[in-house]
């Protein structure tokens, strides 16, 4: 592969004809050489233009962006199912997508036969083929049921081959589209610990995904697209920065009504995690010795006390635990994160362990604000729950000052 690049984009365009009549198309197919040029049967719709990158081997970047912007399209060109309609795509080396996995899997033929045409579209050898088959198979896990036709599959089981397929081919580029990892439980993981892999191995990988801290966390570099063009590009933590500027600029106001949380999970006991997995046993919030769910406090001058018990499968290592803070357009206003306060949780040898984190003086100002609580692994990558709303707070104050926070300040003549 060349040193230079892995991809790079210059004007890279598509485009599609919209036709907005029945036998429009026919239209244009039999008539529309002959037709004035200004006055197509159809409109054009262009879904990426003029969009210019380069991305060199080893790095890897991460694509934001709304639904719709054209994120979908640009991932399709580089993996070779869509072609430009405008400009010049240069992919060097040899690319595994996970996109929609088992897309291109035959449902009458047995796992066995969809292992080796996947493979040969991804590139491989039949004899490649018969070196890795043992090593997907063990991976996927799915038993005698490899020699059954896929239709027979449940989903996960569909997904577990899929993934197993796409990820054996040791790809010089990888291309997500959203989920780090597929299936539940300790296939999740096992899954999001091949894809880490890829990334500590030098792989080139575009990662597509709406979490702006997935994206900052495991990316260097960052592309903005909005409306089909690059809007920006540049580190990752600068353009996710901007972009969520972007999408609070233009969230909705309060509609008067508030989504329900999930369970309490109040005074339940700790309960063991299924394998290869966590789960969130119980949040709560804690002012001057009282505890819930729902609490008053006072800006400035309430300490606030949150504590998360939690499970985890003691065969993996201790997790990570983060609490985000949202105002009432449900927009994140602050978040602490153990592992970014090189705070490391302990486990005990069922898995049980608990994390609590102190907030003295809380500087929120006035305003109802609502804490979701979030339990990952121990890289703070792959999460295994979240429970969104777990904990409300009421904060009133008594001064005058407008905002999110008091800024700690002192007056000088």
């Amino acid at each position: 592969m060349s040193s230079e690049f892995a991809i790079r984009a210059q004007q890279l365009g598509k485009c599609y004809n919209l036709y907005e009549h029945e036998g429009d198309r026919l239209k244009q197919l039999l008539w529309g050489r002959w037709r004035d040029p200004n006055r197509p049967y159809f409109r054009e719709f262009w879904a990426l233009k003029d969009v210019d990158f380069a991305i060199a081997p080893g790095e890897v970047v991460g694509i934001v962006g709304r639904n719709g912007a054209g994120k979908s399209t640009l991932l399709q060109m580089v993996c070779g199912t869509l072609q430009p309609s405008s400009g010049n795509l240069q992919v060097n080396g040899r690319v595994a997508a996970l996109l929609e996995l088992g897309a291109g899997f035959n449902p009458d033929f047995t796992g066995i036969e969809n292992i080796y045409m996947n493979a040969a579209i991804l590139g491989l050898s039949r004899a490649q083929v018969d070196d890795r088959l043992q090593s997907i198979l063990d991976f996927a896990d799915i038993g005698d049921f490899i020699r059954q036709p896929v239709k027979t599959y449940s989903s996960g089981m569909y997904m577990r081959l899929a993934f197993a397929v796409a990820t054996s081919v040791e790809p010089d580029i990888l291309v997500i589209d959203e989920a780090l990892s597929v299936g539940d439980g300790a296939f999740a993981r096992k899954s999001f610990d091949r894809i880490m892999g890829m990334k500590d191995a030098g792989k080139t990988i575009l990662f597509c995904s709406h979490s702006m801290y997935q994206v900052e966390a495991l990316c260097s570099r960052a592309m903005w697209i909005e409306g089909g063009k690059l809007r920006m590009i540049g580190s990752a933590a600068d353009v996710t920065s901007a972009y969520q500027t972007s999408l609070n600029a233009s969230a909705p106001g309060p509609t008067g009504t508030r989504a329900e949380a999930k369970a309490v999970f109040s005074g339940q006991a700790a309960i063991a995690a299924p394998p290869g997995s966590g789960r969130i046993n119980r949040i709560f919030a804690s002012v001057h010795g009282l505890s819930g769910r729902e609490l008053n406090l006072v800006s400035g001058e309430t300490d606030l006390q949150i504590t998360m018990d939690f499970s985890v499968d003691p065969m993996l290592p201790a997790p990570s635990v983060a609490f985000g803070f949202s105002d009432e357009n449900n927009l994140t206003i602050a978040s602490v994160l153990s592992i970014n306060d090189g705070f490391n949780l302990q486990i005990d040898a069922n898995g049980h362990g608990r994390a609590a984190v102190f907030f003295p003086r809380l500087p929120l100002l006035k305003g109802r604000y609502t804490v979701t609580g979030f339990l990952a692994c121990e890289k703070a990558l792959h999460l295994y729950e979240q429970v969104d709303s777990s904990l409300i707070l009421n904060v009133t104050q008594k001064g005058l000052e407008q905002g999110l926070v008091t800024l700690p300040h002192r007056w000088q003549a």
